[in-house]
């Protein structure tokens, strides 16, 4: 049996999904709030295995499962920005990572936003192979491994062979320049690994949907293992000249377990040499007008 779908414009020009249908309603918050307490158990239960310094040991490769990399929020479906792929090519609907469903953007946060979102195959950095940047880097469909010692912790990621490093416990440790990935300070609270991430360049994006930052970004994650294969990760976000106050989203990540599982190298820039570098071969008028809408593109916000 399937539900009502009613498609009503919300003040933000969006149109969010609405299932007119109740008992299919209170089985979903059945099973909503089933995984919440499961979850719930999970961590107050569950220690992890303990590394040779007695601290959880999160060693291994991980990858998020969802759509929390197109958007954050609860979005519905819809065609691509290439109509010759097809079904392949078109953005899948699914449920926001969101703590209560909407990012608290500035007014003019909001309408970077949108112009983000109008023209993301443009505009998002990541479609140039660019490094993503934190947190986003988390929740992409690409594997990560973590490597961690007493004294530093590595995330290694797939995607374009980004890495970072997270210092531990020194939380003096001053950036000395801005970074893609950001400045990563840390330090454990019991089983759970907190990371502070400062210091990114205000161009990189949070999904596919034009969530954006500025310069003044800071993320707080927090990382427990609930189980053998999940960890339980959040991050609290702070930019106060995007929002209006701190948000958070929260996903599982889940262990890869399969049979010889490696991260395999994704230098993807490639495959982005025409989108970077095509109009050189243009003739010189054209060259230049490209050339100076990438520059346009590329300058901070």
């Amino acid at each position: 049996m399937q539900g009502i779908i009613v498609k009503k414009k919300d003040n933000r020009g969006n149109f969010p999904l609405k299932i007119a249908f109740r008992p299919f309603l209170l089985i979903l918050g059945w099973q909503a709030s089933l995984s919440i307490h499961i979850v719930s158990a999970q961590s107050s239960d569950y220690l992890a295995p303990r590394d040779a310094w007695g601290n959880p040991n999160i060693n291994g490769i991980w990858q998020a499962m969802g759509t929390a990399h197109w958007d954050l929020e609860t979005h519905e479906s819809r065609a691509g920005p290439m109509w010759q792929l097809g079904a392949i090519g078109a953005i899948p609907g699914g449920v926001g990572v969101v703590e209560g469903d909407e990012i608290p953007y500035t007014t003019a946060g909001l309408a970077k936003k949108q112009e983000n979102q109008a023209n993301w195959l443009e505009l998002d950095p990541v479609v140039r192979c660019y490094m993503p940047g934190i947190p986003r880097a988390n929740y992409m469909p690409y594997p990560f491994q973590i490597f961690q010692t007493d004294q530093n912790i590595l995330f290694a990621y797939q995607f374009a062979s980004s890495t970072r490093n997270v210092f531990m416990n020194r939380p003096d440790y001053e950036a000395p320049i801005l970074t893609v990935m950001g400045h990563n300070l840390g330090h454990w609270e019991g089983e759970t690994l907190v990371i502070t991430t400062t210091d990114q360049y205000d161009w990189t994006w949070l999904d596919h949907s034009g969530n954006h930052h500025s310069e003044a970004l800071k993320v707080t994650e927090r990382l427990t293992p609930v189980g053998p294969n999940t960890i339980w990760y959040e991050a609290t976000i702070d930019d106060p000249d995007v929002y209006t106050r701190p948000w958070t989203i929260s996903l599982p990540l889940y262990r890869r377990i399969d049979r010889d599982m490696r991260l395999v190298e994704y230098k993807c820039q490639e495959y982005s040499e025409e989108i970077l570098y095509g109009y050189l071969r243009q003739d010189e008028e054209t060259a230049s007008a490209l050339e100076q809408k990438r520059q346009q593109q590329e300058q901070p916000q």
